[in-house]
């Protein structure tokens, strides 16, 4: 009797849940975090952190793909805007597997990879993380004021083609820098290097504000306030776990090195020509 009571509850909370009129951005959470915690599950079971970026732009295809199934009307703007993501996703989790796979190991997951719990945390970081980043764009896609395409939505999808050209730019600068073994153990401060310290970062943060420019053309009421999706980015990218571990790193690695020292003076920290070193 009490196996069947639990059987029906759980079919009821199935039903609800996948229910027809139900909101899209819970059942893409619930998507969101399964996947996650079950991939989770898989690294700690094998004590591995290959798969952990190829998982999270997966994750990314995979929202995406599912809002547009569910909310899509064929409009321009939810197919752009959709396209985007997926030319993201799928370029940065390539780029982030293989060169995981080819370092052997990522150092971000040195402490977690045997510490269950803590690497739970890095799988439902992930999960948050995608949710954040997407939100403008989900909400974009699921609206059903799809207004004309108009100049907001060129300005954005113009700042996400900038962004992602310096992003994939800087990485394909970085990536022949280091497989050029008369650069062993040297840092890189030649090409977008030479205006950033860190242009790959600032790439990724421009093409988010542009996606929350462009989705904004659908937007009414409270989901303006979704621009705090991107500054959040922002925020994770600048004080968290993007620029100040590899500044760290840099610092342990070629502190001394007066050459190393003058890059950091004379090199803005982000945004190219502008800002302090520091």
């Amino acid at each position: 009797m009490y196996k069947r009571r639990m059987s029906s509850v759980l079919e009821a909370v199935w039903a609800w849940l996948w229910g027809r009129n139900n909101n899209t951005l819970i059942k893409l959470t619930v998507v969101d975090f399964c996947l996650q915690w079950s991939l989770w599950v898989l690294a700690s079971l094998f004590k591995t952190e290959k798969f952990y970026d190829l998982a999270g732009s997966s994750t990314f295809i995979l929202l995406a793909y599912l809002n547009y199934s569910w909310n899509g009307k064929d409009h321009p703007r939810q197919l752009i805007q959709t396209g985007c993501v997926y030319i993201w996703a799928l370029r940065l989790g390539l780029f982030l597997f293989t060169r995981v796979v080819k370092a052997g190991h990522d150092r971000r997951f040195k402490n977690a990879i045997q510490q269950p719990s803590l690497l739970w945390v890095y799988w439902t970081l992930q999960g948050v993380w995608v949710l954040v980043t997407l939100l403008p764009s989900l909400l974009a896609i699921k609206s059903p004021h799809q207004r004309a395409v108009g100049t907001r939505d060129y300005l954005g999808w113009g700042l996400w083609v900038i962004g992602f050209v310096t992003e994939v730019m800087a990485d394909y600068q970085k990536t022949a820098f280091r497989n050029d073994p008369a650069n062993k153990d040297k840092f890189i401060n030649s090409g977008l290097w030479s205006l950033s310290r860190h242009p790959n970062y600032f790439g990724e943060i421009l093409l988010w504000f542009g996606l929350y420019i462009s989705a904004s053309s659908a937007f009414t009421g409270w989901e303006y306030l979704s621009v705090m999706c991107p500054v959040l980015d922002y925020l994770l990218i600048t004080r968290v776990s993007g620029i100040p571990m590899l500044e760290k790193y840099g610092h342990k690695k070629w502190g001394t090195s007066p050459q190393y020292q003058q890059y950091v003076a004379n090199t803005p920290i982000l945004v190219p020509f502008i800002g302090k070193s520091h």
